[in-house]
């Protein structure tokens, strides 16, 4: 702004100055040129008697310092049209056009921060239909992976009000499968809630400091009827029997749970999970890895997507939610920490970083 100032006053000062010395050349020159054709003397005469000589002296003065001035501010007119011309195409909807910026102008900060402006917006919008787009895929897959569930106990419940069931035996298995499948349509209903409040941030951190080489061996120590139904067993191993991060027991909990439980799941063909747990640089690192099948490649990219399942043949019984490692994710990054999974032949990592207690 100041510099905007200065420049200002130094054109009107110039500009006064060149006016001036060229009316007085100006005026020399008639003059002169006067003493050679009488009809300018005659002219000159007739002016003089009509305003008089310091009127004269003074228009003229105005007149080249209009001059002046527009040929030192021409360009900085120009520029302004051009600003005008891209802020009006901007008004109507081209937001790809750029207004021109020019190092040396008044207005080039004006140019910046309009252009800054627009990107911001541009961002904004793209914000706005990628989360509309978001929303309509999550009514969608929330409308598909409920109704599955609540079709099935209908239409048991519907056979058994119509009293289409042979025996007691036959009753008692249409009851067990209705009871099952509203289970499963609790846990989607819960893994939702759960999912769109850590989402919004609307269930605060209870921080406490955590050892997670005691938490996470208490949670194979849990899991170990589970492993030995499927054939695995576990391994835990550390560098330090204690690695503290600050964390929500009961959210960091979970991230491991479904971690361990995925690996029993889908280890299937495997011998073991290994659970390996370091520091490095600021973080502890927790490594949860099965020996069974592989995740393909192709799949890697979105597994902590909401709703998306690496097996699409998987139904609702042998496969999860679609929500469970979304949580995960959610959960990690809401502790400033990170997760990631990578896959080859014969063993696949989930890795999990979270800052140390400093």
């Amino acid at each position: 702004m100041t510099y905007m100032v200065l420049r200002l006053l130094l054109s009107l000062f110039v500009s006064g100055v060149l006016a001036i010395i060229t009316m007085y050349g100006s005026f020399l020159f008639v003059i002169s040129l006067a003493s050679y054709v009488p009809v300018l003397e005659q002219i000159g005469l007739m002016i003089e008697g009509l305003l008089g000589i310091p009127v004269v002296m003074v228009l003229a003065t105005i007149f080249f310092f209009g001059v002046y001035m527009i040929f030192f501010e021409w360009r900085k007119y120009r520029y302004l049209a051009q600003v005008h011309r891209s802020v009006s195409e901007i008004a109507e909807g081209n937001f790809g056009r750029q207004v021109p910026v020019k190092n040396n102008s008044e207005v080039a900060e004006i140019a910046v921060t309009i252009n800054d402006l627009v990107s911001r917006l541009v961002n904004a919008m793209e914000e706005e239909r990628k989360a509309e787009r978001a929303k309509n895929e999550l009514v969608t897959n929330v409308s598909h992976d409920l109704r599955t569930p609540l079709t099935s106990i209908i239409g048991y419940l519907g056979l058994i009000e119509q009293d289409r069931y042979r025996d007691e035996v036959e009753l008692r298995h249409y009851v067990q499968i209705a009871y099952t499948k509203s289970r499963r349509l609790q846990d989607l209903i819960q893994d939702l809630f759960d999912y769109t409040r850590l989402r919004h941030e609307g269930n605060p951190l209870r921080l406490d400091s955590l050892n997670l080489v005691e938490l996470i061996g208490q949670l194979l120590e849990q899991y170990r009827l589970s492993m030995e139904e499927a054939g695995l067993t576990s391994e835990l191993r550390s560098d330090d029997k204690r690695i503290v991060v600050p964390g929500d027991a009961g959210k960091l909990v979970r991230v491991f749970e479904n971690l361990i439980s995925n690996a029993i799941k889908y280890g299937g063909g495997g011998h073991v999970v290994q659970v390996q747990l370091r520091r490095d640089r600021g973080f502890a690192t927790v490594e949860i890895t099965n020996d069974g099948e592989p995740i393909p490649e192709s799949d890697l990219p979105y597994i902590f997507d909401r709703f998306y399942r690496v097996d699409k043949s998987r139904t609702e019984t042998s496969g999860g939610s679609g929500l469970g490692l979304a949580i995960c994710k959610s959960i990690v990054e809401r502790h400033g920490g990170s997760i990631d999974a990578s896959s080859r032949t014969g063993q696949t990592t989930f890795r999990v970083r979270l800052p140390l207690v400093t």
